[in-house]
């Protein structure tokens, strides 16, 4: 059992306590109610209880239903959720909308990424208030450090709103009833350096323990190495040697002290009990008893064929959903370990060993990597979602904790930052992360600065039933260091910040997905957020 994931449970019974969560619409927000007598941590784990709270919206708005990581991938060139015959997932073609980027301003999955994230913003504020109204009582450093956390966590929530949304309000005075103004997209990014910059010294530099699951030094450091990554996208001026400086701080850390490193094996990043990776930066804790949203964190359920539950002595029947693109999966080196790491493929077996078979027609039950098209698919067309591990006898939840950053992310970061000013290193760093996926074929983890800088080998181009084209990704500046991240990094919410950042989001297509119009690079702001504030304008491209 985790104990950090108690920490969080803790957390969400002390906001409880505390007083009810402002509602994410940012215009009738409800304060509830507090305690009478205030509240005093005294110990570590009183503060961690007390914090975590503010933690809670993260894991919501990134894994539950239409959540961000939904958002970030069924619009990308790696995941597609088709209809499936027998099973359904057609929804109201909200699944396809997000494949083809015709996305409305009613769409579920535009709305909960904003509302959720606004919840953890406004959690943090409501604590941030309650500190400074005496309502929790803290003192001297304690109270200077757990004030500059939970500014870096919120932060972090605008890191998800900036890259979503762009010009969105920036909300910091929890008892300011009035509508927020909009920010431009250049503004939130200031503001979100701003935060880091100013508050990450004083957060604890421990790893773990306590300051497993939250924002200590390192994880700040990664966060704004983020920020800059993705500077020239979000505040239209790059800003790589920052992200070098940043990424620097965290590597020199961990060659010093040894608390981060790369696994051994990837796999180990992402197995049910992973709390103790070295790896792991900042990561949500997850416990399938603990954690009880129904739709948090169900990957197996998500992607797994019904018959699998089998398999896997699961204790609910999954839904039989989201799989690989082809296009994806023929991009890969065949020996490349991830590809048979990270996707369930082939025959499938139940837990004794017996070939299963499919439940319609008692064929054998076999993933296979083609899928004709976003509109039809049989039970068993497509590779399926297989990088977190799925323990066996699992409820409809997994108890991994999820990673959002992590050290392999950091050298690439790195690697990424120094390609772009033409410096040297990069193939180094890049080679550091293959070599763990080649290990039978060590010289295949090689990789040189100068073949970073070429094309993709993505065969990109509207690929169906429906058509068959072949466009390629030879033309992709830097497209071989974007296939490096695909391979890493994929089923991982990341894939569309990546392909904005290399400028082929909307200007390629793939499998049922069309180019689209240059606009879709963000999300509209939902519909029921401009009813309810009118100070805030629609990105363009939306009608509403």
């Amino acid at each position: 059992m985790k104990t950090n994931i108690k920490l969080w449970t803790m957390g969400l019974m002390t906001a409880a306590l505390l007083g009810n969560t402002a509602c994410t619409d940012l215009l009738h927000e409800s304060y509830g109610q507090v305690v009478s007598e205030d509240y005093v941590p005294k110990t570590e784990e009183d503060v961690s209880y007390l914090v975590n709270a503010a933690y809670i919206p993260w894991r919501e708005t990134l894994l539950q239903w239409n959540g961000v990581v939904r958002a970030q991938e069924l619009c990308a060139d790696q995941d597609v959720l088709p209809a499936r015959d027998g099973i359904g997932w057609v929804d109201g073609y909200i699944y396809k909308r997000w494949h083809q980027h015709t996305w409305t301003t009613e769409d579920d999955g535009v709305l909960q990424g904003w509302e959720r994230t606004y919840n953890g913003v406004n959690t943090c504020n409501r604590i941030l208030s309650q500190i400074e109204e005496g309502v929790i009582s803290v003192d001297g450093e304690t109270k200077e450090k757990l004030i500059a956390e939970l500014k870096v966590l919120r932060a972090s929530y605008y890191y998800i709103l900036i890259d979503l949304y762009g010009n969105v309000p920036i909300v910091t005075d929890f008892k300011d009833t009035s509508l927020p103004q909009q920010s431009t997209r250049k503004g939130v990014f200031d503001f979100i350096v701003k935060e880091i910059t100013e508050n990450m010294d004083l957060l604890s530099e421990t790893p773990r323990g306590y300051y497993y699951g939250r924002f200590n030094k390192w994880a700040a450091h990664a966060l704004l190495a983020k920020i800059y990554l993705n500077a020239e996208v979000w505040s239209g001026t790059a800003q790589w040697q920052k992200c070098i400086d940043e990424c620097d701080i965290v590597i020199n850390y961990a060659e010093k002290s040894g608390e981060y490193a790369l696994e051994n094996n990837q796999k180990d990043v992402f197995v049910t009990h992973n709390e103790n990776s070295k790896e792991i930066i900042f990561a949500l804790p997850f416990d399938e008893i603990y954690v009880t949203g129904w739709n948090d964190f169900d990957f197996h359920m998500y992607t797994l064929a019904p018959e699998n539950q089998e398999t896997y002595q699961l204790t609910a029947r999954p839904w039989g959903g989201v799989c690989a693109v082809p296009q994806f999966i023929n991009s890969f080196d065949k020996d490349d370990a991830r590809l048979e790491a990270n996707y369930i493929q082939g025959q499938q077996y139940t837990y004794s060993g017996e070939i299963l078979k499919r439940s319609i027609d008692g064929k054998p039950l076999i993933y296979t990597v083609d899928v004709p098209s976003i509109d039809q698919s049989d039970v068993d067309d497509g590779f399926r979602w297989g990088k977190f591990e799925y323990a066996t006898g699992i409820t409809n939840r997994l108890s991994n904790d999820w990673p959002l950053l992590r050290y392999a992310d950091v050298l690439m970061m790195k690697a990424e930052s120094l390609m772009r000013l033409g410096k040297s290193g990069a193939g180094a760093l890049v080679t550091q992360v293959r070599e763990r996926a080649f290990k039978n074929e060590p010289e295949k983890a090689q990789v040189t600065d100068a073949e970073l800088m070429g094309g993709s080998v993505y065969d990109y181009g509207r690929r169906d039933s429906y058509k068959a084209e072949h466009d390629g990704g030879a033309d992709i500046k830097y497209g071989r260091f974007l296939d490096e991240l695909g391979w890493e990094f994929c089923q991982e919410g990341r894939r569309r910040q990546d392909m904005i950042r290399f400028g082929i989001f909307t200007t390629k297509a793939w499998f049922s997905h069309d180019k689209s119009d240059e606009t879709k690079n963000l999300y509209p702001i939902p519909n029921k957020v401009l009813l309810t504030n009118s100070n805030l304008k629609q990105n363009p491209g939306y009608s509403k």
